[in-house]
């Protein structure tokens, strides 16, 4: 490297191609091959199906290109922040004097990974709808026995059950035991949670686990896991890890609480409200009996002034008896008038529209249209008499009979066509001669022109 600094000092300067190309030759000379690791950001995958983007870590970054026929051996797709390991050349684009790498293969590293593996299940899980809030069930406003699912020596469990002893010290729970981290958490705590819905006994659920790495908290990202929390008919509150940690079981839950605690007071109505809710309900019902008790005494005294004596009763209802029956006696009375006078209307009604009635006022009809019938129809037929002789004088004037009868003749040739010129004739043809009553036959024997 020395040696192409000291030979560009002296000789002639060098282009900015030339530069470019021999820096280009001294990096990929001296770096052959490397294995690099980092965060992918920028990724860009253009229609030629190479790879550009970004390799950085928390103080540096480094332009990347990886080309189709390397990435297409690929066994996973890496995405924005994929924590990767890379073999790569280093190289030098010339066209733009940029340093990079030319990535010849690619590994998935450490927590890219799992980070990877939880977007797309998440991905998954939301395009099905198992997190819609539609589907999400009420917590209960008053309890009657909790569960917890999580494991029996985790100080999650210890600091539930401090709150609620707190809040609400006479709530049953019944612990469902499971374990929260490693290869066998997923299975123990679907089974934990079948069981508590097979026992049945309690009307909310909280399941979870104290703050920890994404692999602490792995187990709450189970595909089968979740799917039994969305189709479990017992309200879940998912309670995993600290405020800032988010799992697969947060999203898929009734309730998502942001810690163990939090979920505890989610769940428990606290002990002194309700006892202060009582004492009010208490004396709010006090008060209404004893007013109702008051609006009883009342009625009671109104009744009593209001009693008579049975005799008086009755004379009462005698007087009320001869009203109703003067009323109706005066109302029968008026019915019975207004019926006859819509009788007698209807007859006369009946009288006008019986069939003798209307017949005979049809028969004068008739008897009147004929008579303008007979009046309208011989003017009518003595103007049409004297039109039809007009016409026959007029067909007789012009008729070719009358043209005949006075002395003139037709000649018509063996076809029927009239002869109109001797020009069309031939020596020997026969002709017919048409007058008015009869016909005769003759030869051409000369055309005179």
């Amino acid at each position: 490297m020395s040696e192409f600094y000291n030979t560009a000092s002296y000789s002639q300067p060098l282009s900015v191609s030339e530069f470019t190309r021999n820096v280009k030759s001294v990096l990929e000379y001296n770096f052959p091959a490397v294995w690099v690791t980092g965060e992918i950001s920028n990724l860009a995958r253009p229609r030629s199906g190479h790879w550009y983007f970004t390799l950085k870590d928390d103080q540096s970054q480094v332009r990347c290109a990886m080309f189709r026929h390397n990435n297409q051996r690929l066994n996973f797709s890496p995405e924005e922040g994929s924590q990767v390991l890379l073999k790569a050349r280093v190289s030098l684009y010339e066209a733009r004097g940029d340093f990079q790498l030319i990535v010849e293969s690619m590994e998935d590293a450490g927590i890219g990974a799992l980070q990877r593996a939880f977007e797309q299940l998440k991905q998954k899980l939301q395009a099905e709808g198992l997190f819609d809030e539609a589907h999400k069930q009420s917590l209960p406003e008053y309890p009657h026995c909790v569960g917890i699912i999580t494991s029996p020596t985790g100080a999650a469990l210890h600091d539930i059950l401090q709150v609620l002893k707190r809040r609400f010290p006479g709530l049953p729970v019944i612990i469902y035991p499971a374990q929260v981290q490693g290869d066998e958490a997923p299975a123990q705590l679907l089974k934990a949670l079948q069981q508590a819905q097979q026992h049945g006994v309690c009307d909310v659920l909280i399941i979870g686990r104290g703050g920890g790495s994404i692999e602490d908290l792995w187990a709450f990202n189970n595909e089968p896991l979740a799917r039994a929390i969305y189709d479990c008919p017992i309200p879940i509150v998912s309670a995993v890890g600290h405020e800032v940690d988010f799992t697969i079981c947060d999203f898929v839950a009734d309730v998502r609480a942001p810690t163990p605690s939090a979920a505890a007071e989610l769940i428990s109505p606290a002990q002194q409200e309700w006892l202060n809710w009582l004492e009010a309900v208490e004396a709010q019902l006090a008060n209404r009996i004893q007013r109702y008790l008051e609006s009883l005494q009342q009625q009671l005294d109104w009744l009593r002034k209001r009693l008579k004596h049975p005799g008086r009763y009755l004379d009462d209802i005698a007087l009320r008896i001869d009203d109703l029956s003067s009323r109706m006696e005066t109302l029968l009375l008026t019915q019975l008038q207004s019926r006859q006078e819509k009788l007698h209307t209807l007859e006369a009604r009946l009288q006008q529209h019986s069939p003798a009635h209307l017949l005979k006022q049809q028969q004068i009809r008739l008897d009147y249209l004929q008579q303008r019938l007979q009046h309208s129809l011989t003017p009518q037929f003595e103007k049409l008499q004297q039109k039809l002789a007009f016409l026959a004088r007029e067909l007789d004037a012009y008729s070719p009979l009358a043209t005949l009868g006075r002395g003139y003749s037709l000649v018509k040739d063996q076809d029927g066509r009239l002869v109109q010129s001797a020009a069309s004739l031939k020596t020997g043809q026969t002709l017919t001669i048409q007058f008015a009553r009869d016909q005769a036959l003759v030869d051409v024997k000369k055309i005179i022109n």
